[in-house]
């Protein structure tokens, strides 16, 4: 039995290290990073980007892969001159070697989930007849390369059972290529589909084959920095090669617009969701009726005003998750055989809670909904009418719950900051939860506790922030804090279970994450206050949040962190360039650093939507991008003091490409006039973070939380 598990306290072994005060540091030394004189003028204003030269890909310009061999090596001597480093890379590997077992999915009359046994680099993919048989593995990433580099990036099983189709992404890239497993033998078919980017997979009923969409294959060696456009909606055969795959849809006229398909659970149609190119995800609906093989695509909703997420249909009436005059979500049926809004009925109105997503099965829709950033799961029948709550095990989050239309039962997971996920079976008819797995990590739950505050914005907007430490926490001010947030693209932050985060409260520090404008967490208006020209919002939200933290003496601007990736890296590098005196470190990681052209690689279109453009024909767009444009900000405001800063990025980053990155660390050591560190690490074969090996997350968690100790002058319980 472990140390940590043993009966007293007293027999817990903990180190508390003692930790250099770093305030008086010497400057570190930092290559010697050219500075070029390019400039670019936006509706008359000449900007410079001295640090251009940085994006380049770092596989192809050998300058700037030996900017990045120079750069990692000073990180590296830092980093590993830690003393407690080691420490906390051994107890962040005993906490992640726990089971993790997703909740299962049914399929044709069969189960699947996955699996990881504690500390292996991906999970494994598995079936199983009946939920208390034995299972057997279908798919194991870690075989597909030494290094665990290659991962498992989506998946789709025909509606029989007989067939699963995968994904592989490589190095952390978007670009997924497609494969095809016969289930019941483990067999890997022949099929193989290339340069596909943002889709899923759709069988059609009969399992002969699957709709997907891909890009044009790219011009050679512009994989990872062009932008992607004229995504296609194909229909692939089984059996067949990828070059005779039937072109479904496309939109030549706009070439930056997206396209996927789902197919009907009945089997009927293909139904075609078109966005505008931006991670709004506002739609067109176009559909087909795959009974007449003579049809052709109706277009079912013309406009791109707002989004619609297909849930099911009966017959031609098909029912639609939407914002459609409902800010925060309803569910309304549209009958293709008369598709004017007018005749459009609302099913599940809109509520005072965000409907954050749906499913229908069972005959019912389960809804799922956001309460002040936690989840609240409702199952509503066909008429619209409440049957009951699902009563989930606490305040936390919760997802899965989906199905086909004749099932009974569903299953679900729940976790929470200080609970560690659990699985459960859900039955539609009694709605009785049961308790399937629990996740056995060795700490004690009960040691921590958790609450939500509302923090008051620069303009009096409340702001919701979960908090979570220790029991016991004194409020003197003196406490490491480490405060999360977003902040864009409709995502929320809801309260779920993190190893490296309950690490950082087993040292002794507090966690924060702050629901910001921009988010979520209440509704497309919630959204909308935090985009384009009120992207300020945001960042004046998080910068309330830290003063709220430091006002109620959880902490002190010293003692203070911030931590964020990618937009989340561009809430950091905003908010550390307006308010430097604010922080004792910062965590930016894969961050959009450059907001004036972030539009002109790979995914970086469509975030125009949330961001605006430098390129927009609103002169006011760019006046509000170049006002918190972190790069831009540090040029324009010249040498000063700034905090301790590890910026974090991967080589083979094609979302947000690691030029933004690059160029904000050159810049910001140009003008760093403290002695606090500024560094950046770059991680090689890895890219914007899905996918990436346990062993690299691990390494990268243990060398943040090193830098914190050292910078916060931080003395960590560390168990052995």
């Amino acid at each position: 039995m472990r140390t940590a598990r043993r009966a007293t306290v007293a027999l817990v072994a903990a180190v508390l290290l003692a930790v250099p005060a770093t305030s008086q540091e010497r400057k570190l030394s930092y290559p010697d990073t050219k500075k070029g004189s390019t400039t670019d003028t936006y509706h008359g204003t000449t900007v410079g980007d001295p640090y251009r030269w940085l994006e380049d890909d770092v596989r192809k310009s050998p300058e700037v892969a030996s900017w990045v061999e120079a750069e990692n090596k000073v990180s590296d001597a830092f980093l590993k001159d830690i003393p407690q480093r080691e420490a906390i890379r051994k107890r962040i590997t005993d906490l992640w070697n726990y089971e993790k077992i997703s909740a299962p999915s049914k399929v044709g009359g069969r189960y699947f989930f996955s699996k990881n046994d504690g500390l292996q680099n991906q999970s494994v993919f598995y079936t199983q007849d009946t939920l208390d048989g034995p299972a057997r593995m279908l798919l194991d990433p870690n075989t597909w390369s030494k290094d665990g580099t290659v991962a498992l990036s989506g998946m789709a099983i025909s509606d029989d059972a007989k067939y699963l189709a995968f994904g592989k992404a490589a190095a952390g890239s978007d670009w997924n290529t497609w494969h095809v497993l016969e289930v019941a033998t483990g067999k890997l078919l022949d099929d193989k589909l290339e340069w596909v980017k943002f889709s899923g997979a759709a069988w059609t009923l009969d399992g002969k084959g699957f709709y997907y969409s891909r890009f044009p294959e790219p011009q050679k060696d512009a994989a990872f920095q062009a932008l992607n456009e004229n995504q296609t909606l194909y229909y692939h055969r089984l059996g067949t090669p990828q070059s005779d795959d039937v072109m479904v849809y496309r939109t030549p006229e706009h070439p930056r617009w997206t396209v996927g398909g789902t197919v009907s659970e009945d089997g009927k149609y293909l139904v075609i969701s078109v966005g505008d190119g931006t991670t709004s995800r506002k739609s067109r609906v176009v559909y087909r009726d795959l009974t007449d093989a003579k049809a052709q695509p109706v277009e079912l909703v013309a406009n791109h005003k707002n989004k619609f997420s297909f849930l099911g249909n009966d017959g031609g009436l098909f029912y639609f998750l939407t914002d459609y005059n409902a800010p925060k979500y309803q569910v309304v049926a549209i009958d293709t055989k008369s598709p004017d809004p007018k005749g459009w009925k609302t099913i599940v109105a809109e509520a005072a809670e965000v409907l954050e997503g749906a499913d229908l099965f069972g005959n019912q829709f389960v809804c799922s909904y956001l309460k002040d950033a936690r989840t609240v799961v409702k199952v509503i029948d066909m008429a619209g009418k409440l049957v009951r709550e699902v009563d989930l095990p606490g305040i936390g989050t919760a997802g899965g719950f989906n199905g086909k239309r004749t099932d009974t039962e569903t299953f679900y997971s729940f976790s929470s900051f200080a609970t560690p996920p659990s699985t459960y079976k859900y039955d539609l008819a009694t709605g009785k939860s049961t308790l399937l797995r629990q996740a056995q990590v060795k700490f004690d739950p009960s040691a921590y506790e958790v609450k939500q505050v509302f923090v008051p914005s620069k303009d009096g907007t409340k702001v919701p922030m979960f908090v979570a430490h220790k029991k016991g926490l004194k409020l003197d001010g003196t406490n490491p804090t480490l405060l999360y947030g977003y902040g864009g693209f409709n995502i929320s932050l809801t309260p779920g279970f993190s190893v490296s985060r309950l690490m950082w409260m087993e040292m002794g520090g507090v966690f924060a994450v702050a629901n910001l404008r921009g988010g979520g967490e209440y509704g497309d208006d919630w959204h909308r206050a935090g985009t384009k020209t009120k992207k300020q919002n945001v960042f004046d939200d998080f910068i309330a949040a830290g003063e709220w933290l430091v006002k109620e003496k959880y902490t002190s601007p010293k003692k203070l962190a911030i931590q964020g990736g990618s937009n989340g890296g561009l809430l950091v590098g905003a908010c550390m360039t307006q308010r430097p005196d604010l922080y004792g470190a910062c965590l930016p990681a894969v961050g959009v650093m450059d907001m004036l052209r972030f539009q002109k690689f790979t995914a970086g279109r469509f975030w125009t939507d949330d961001y605006g453009s430098s390129e927009s024909e609103n002169p006011e767009e760019f006046k509000a991008l170049l006002a918190y444009s972190p790069y831009h900000t540090l040029l324009r405001s010249g040498p000063r003091d700034y905090p301790a800063t590890l910026v974090t990025t991967a080589d083979t980053d094609d979302r947000v490409v690691p030029g933004h990155s690059f160029k904000f660390a050159a810049a910001l050591q140009a003008m760093q006039k403290g002695s606090a560190p500024v560094l950046i690490r770059i991680e090689t074969k890895a890219g914007h973070g899905a996918g990436k090996p346990t062993a690299k997350v691990i390494e990268e968690v243990a060398d943040q939380w090193a830098f914190l100790v050292r910078t916060l002058d931080f003395r960590p319980t560390i168990r052995e």
